[in-house]
């Protein structure tokens, strides 16, 4: 194990959650009749852009827009990788209007952008992971999009089924914590797609269903620190245990919506 895991700064783009609310059920976790306290959202999200920033990252915004309650889940908007953009096609009516602001903003940014034809959810199910993209499916984005995806930026693209409507976007099952490793829970994926990523990652760490319901692995590593959910205690330890550096950070009011860091974390790749 490194002594000394090597920080890799990243540039972000988030959204602020202005009009964040929970107004429709599209995955187990959003029940509409509990309400959400949108003064502590906020303060929730400015701590975490305050931490990124305070580990030497960059962080940029898009501006919110009234009626897209969901637009402060900026992982969902698109995938970037070597400075191209693959925008997203939401599988939800509610949601599918959040990809003209984002597509628009990487536009303006000087980005080639390309918008989907099959059902697709940017960062929420297209994982870049080193010399491949991990891609899941089952619950939102298609099969389809995969395909679209590696022809876009030619890149191995390995596609994983997600089983457990709880953990509907891969995001939500899997985080990357650098270029040769991940953590992920395997109770999230069929068996054929744990075989895979045991192939892929024998060394990963393994994270257990307390993890994975705590938002424990949408989480964000640098390489070095690891932004996690103060909820997931045991798998914070056992990043601990192989170097990294847990940094806990409380987005407990987007849990409601079934997001969490990673979910309001776009990585600009480029």
């Amino acid at each position: 194990m490194p002594e000394s895991r090597v920080v890799r700064p990243r540039r972000y783009l988030v959204c602020e959650p202005r009009f964040f609310a929970v107004r429709y059920a599209i995955n187990p976790w959003m029940r509409p009749d509990r309400p959400v306290d949108v003064s502590l959202a906020r303060r929730q999200w400015l701590s975490l852009v305050d931490v990124y920033r305070r580990h030497g990252h960059t962080v940029e915004t898009v501006e919110p827009l009234p009626g897209l309650p969901d637009m402060v889940f900026a992982a969902n908007a698109a995938v970037v990788v070597g400075g191209r953009v693959f925008g997203s096609r939401f599988h939800a009516p509610e949601r599918r209007p959040e990809s003209v602001p984002y597509e628009a903003w990487f536009k303006t940014q000087g980005f080639d952008v390309q918008h989907p034809e099959s059902v697709c959810e940017g960062e929420g199910d297209l994982v870049p992971a080193g010399r491949w993209i991990l891609a899941g499916t089952g619950f939102r984005t298609a099969p389809e999009a995969h395909r679209e995806a590696q022809e876009f930026f030619g890149v191995p693209v390995i596609g994983l089924t997600l089983v457990d409507p709880y953990f509907y976007h891969l995001d939500t099952a899997l985080f990357v914590l650098d270029e040769e490793n991940i953590a992920y829970y395997p109770g999230a994926f069929s068996p054929g797609s744990r075989e895979v990523l045991e192939r892929l990652y024998p060394d990963a760490v393994l994270a257990t269903r307390e993890d994975a319901m705590a938002f424990g692995l949408n989480s964000v590593s640098d390489g070095r620190h690891v932004f996690v959910s103060p909820g997931a205690a045991s798998l914070a330890a056992r990043l601990a245990d192989r170097g990294y550096v847990p940094v806990p950070v409380d987005l407990s009011e987007f849990h409601k919506a079934g997001g969490g860091i990673k979910c309001c974390t776009q990585e600009i790749r480029s």
